[in-house]
């Protein structure tokens, strides 16, 4: 086995967020489902923006979110994007190195733009996304780094990789490289629309053990299994999957594996500010405690420390140390 340089690699879309307040009725006019997200093109891109009221722009993207928060806990933490060779491409390069996380995919010379997603927010906190992939598609298998993977107790794949098709290949290679070198794979199902695309193609990964760890929160769940019942979608997750981590937002979250299953508070919070980033974050805080060979309730309230931070403010990464909120929260890091 190599020696480990990393706790957790991340690999996904390389995007930069564009935040923005808005009204229900501003979703409604704009034909946005609420509480998802939506693929678009570059004209609909600018339309949005065009349309969208002061806005503040900050790297994002599902995956990459969730390696910055484990690398704010103090792990080694590595993310593998595509961005292009622009002004928002190096924004997100400069951003996400900035915060302790080793990023040396090459960006693309020419092609389309740097990814971006235009959020809004409601004044209930929930978020609307609309993303334009742009660079971000043109994720390739050759930008997959073998000696990364091998080097990384746990490679983390986020959902959304599913739509690009050689992002998807990036995907498959990168979880048997890290399996032939005797490491762990996870994947976050990332959004319900996603998961009704990619349904039968998930559930294959899960019960093959192409990964060895899924995160979902309730409504992906409850999609992966066409049941409106929680309990029954548990059931049969608990039938396919190696370990499995179930978001339910205000209710915390359940860990289930084939003979366990246990359920951890969220933590506490003051008010609900903006939910983007709420899901990422809390895989963070598992990831950093599964790779330090936390126990399982252990992992899941480092999670919950970690999306109640990003929750309380406007964005998705956050804005203190995590590692300093899980030590006051008397949690070992």
């Amino acid at each position: 086995m190599p020696d480990l340089r990393y706790d957790v690699l991340g690999i996904g879309n390389a995007i930069v967020d564009v935040i923005a307040r808005a009204e229900d009725d501003f979703l409604v006019k704009q034909k946005m489902n609420k509480g998802g997200m939506a693929l678009i093109d570059e004209p609909r891109a600018e339309a949005i923006y065009d349309a969208m009221g002061p806005a503040v722009e900050t790297s994002g993207g599902s995956a990459a979110n969730t390696i910055v928060g484990v690398a704010g806990f103090g792990a080694r933490a590595a993310f593998i994007g595509k961005v292009k060779d622009d002004e928002l491409g190096r924004a997100f390069a400069h951003d996400i190195r900035a915060s302790g996380v080793a990023f040396t995919t090459p960006p693309a010379a020419d092609g389309p733009s740097t990814a971006r997603c235009y959020v809004l927010v409601t004044p209930d906190g929930e978020r609307t996304m609309n993303t334009y992939l742009g660079a971000a598609q043109d994720l390739h298998p050759a930008d997959v780094d073998p000696e990364m993977i091998a080097a990384s107790a746990i490679t983390y794949l986020e959902g959304y990789l599913w739509d690009p098709p050689h992002a998807k290949e990036a995907f498959r290679k990168a979880a048997k490289i890290a399996h032939e070198a005797g490491r762990k794979v996870a994947l976050t199902l990332s959004d319900a629309f996603c998961v009704d695309r990619y349904r039968a193609e998930f559930v294959d990964l899960i019960k093959t053990g192409t990964v060895d760890l899924v995160f979902a929160n309730e409504r992906e769940l409850t999609s992966l299994y066409q049941t409106a019942d929680f309990d029954t979608a548990v059931k049969a997750l608990r039938g396919d999957a190696k370990l499995a981590v179930v978001t339910r937002s205000e209710k915390g979250c359940v860990v289930v594996s084939k003979s366990d299953m246990i359920s951890v508070p969220a933590a506490p919070i003051e008010k609900l500010v903006d939910a983007t980033g709420a899901g990422d974050l809390f895989a963070a805080g598992f990831l950093f405690g599964l790779a330090r060979s936390r126990d399982h309730k252990t992992a899941g309230q480092l999670g919950a420390i970690a999306a109640a931070e990003v929750i309380q403010h406007m964005g998705a990464r956050p804005e203190v140390s995590l590692k300093e909120l899980a030590q006051q929260g008397g949690l070992p890091v």
